[in-house]
């Protein structure tokens, strides 16, 4: 699954942390910057659902 995280750089990874705990994290595209909001950025991350033991 692709997700795309809008926002801060502070709220991006606490984003990208909290994701990190449900699912298996495969890939980060590098930050864009957002064009309609200074300071605010986006990123595409690319997920699996987390193997079950």
């Amino acid at each position: 699954m692709r997700i795309r995280l809008d926002g801060t750089r502070a709220e991006l990874i606490d984003a990208l942390f909290r994701l990190r705990l449900s699912f298996t994290v495969s890939g980060v595209s590098r930050a864009y910057p957002d064009r309609t909001k200074p300071r605010h950025w986006r990123i595409y991350v690319t997920t699996h659902p987390r193997e079950k033991t």
